[in-house]
């Protein structure tokens, strides 16, 4: 197998990023319709959440997507939440979002997620060059840091979307589908960062579809060898699973 330089990999563009974001979208509408009542009430790996809060989170999440309006009040109650019960303002966002979502059934989960995404790919897609290259945000969890707004809206938002599919398949013992061009993509893109990040040595082998093999100065002494499944690799960077070395450098989700 070809072993990547990690230098090489390019960042997301914003269009790559918003034609991953509308296959992802689809390919998480097509996993929610194949649930049966019974899988709605499945623990994930978010705590104090199941399928049906964590696509809660994920619904309240394209809806300020696709609206101003409701990004703002979103915000301002998220920051209200904070204030009351502490905590990251990511946190208390996804809290607001699951809880005026709450009464919704799958069936209505399902139909206004399919309804907005759309618009949300159109609302992040308008969003000018100038604003996703200039305007900031800082933010408290998991990493203390500040992004720009292009940022968050092409990488973190992507990642959320397919993170939560993968918790999906990982609640229910259910078998992943994953390409090279769509799922490897980003794998890679999050591989990259996680290599900027802790700026050391290593060479990665990750296997299974979505997998690859990279490295930087991979023979200079002492520089960590790791082999793992691709997706298993994204999980523990993500928090969901034990880390030991440089697994242990945080990349946002």
């Amino acid at each position: 197998m070809t072993t990547t330089e990690i230098t090489t990999i390019k960042p997301l563009t914003h269009p790559e990023a918003m034609r991953l974001q509308t296959d992802e979208l689809q390919f998480t509408l097509a996993s929610l319709r194949s649930l049966d009542d019974a899988a709605w009430l499945a623990a994930t790996d978010c705590p104090a959440w199941d399928l049906r809060a964590m696509y809660q989170h994920v619904l309240g999440a394209c809806e300020s997507g696709a609206s101003m309006r409701e990004n703002i009040h979103q915000l301002r109650r998220a920051r209200a939440f904070r204030k009351q019960e502490g905590g990251p303002l990511e946190a208390a966002l996804s809290a607001v979002q699951v809880r005026e979502r709450k009464d919704l059934s799958p069936v209505q989960i399902v139909e206004r997620l399919a309804a907005i995404a759309p618009k949300t790919i159109q609302g992040r897609k308008r969003t000018p060059g100038f604003v996703r290259n200039h305007a900031k945000l800082t933010v408290d969890g998991p990493v203390y840091e500040t992004w720009k707004l292009g940022y968050l809206i092409d990488t973190i938002y992507l990642r959320d979307l397919w993170m939560h599919r993968v918790d999906l398949s990982h609640a229910l013992n259910r078998p992943l589908d994953l390409s090279t061009d769509h799922d490897g993509r980003i794998v890679a893109d999050v591989v990259a960062e996680w290599a900027r990040r802790h700026g050391k040595p290593f060479a990665l082998e990750l296997t299974g579809p979505a997998g690859g093999t990279y490295a930087h100065e991979n023979d200079f002494p002492g520089a960590e060898q790791l082999s793992m499944d691709a997706v298993e690799f994204c999980r523990t960077l993500a928090g969901r699973g034990p880390a030991v070395g440089l697994l242990t450098v945080v990349v946002p989700f």
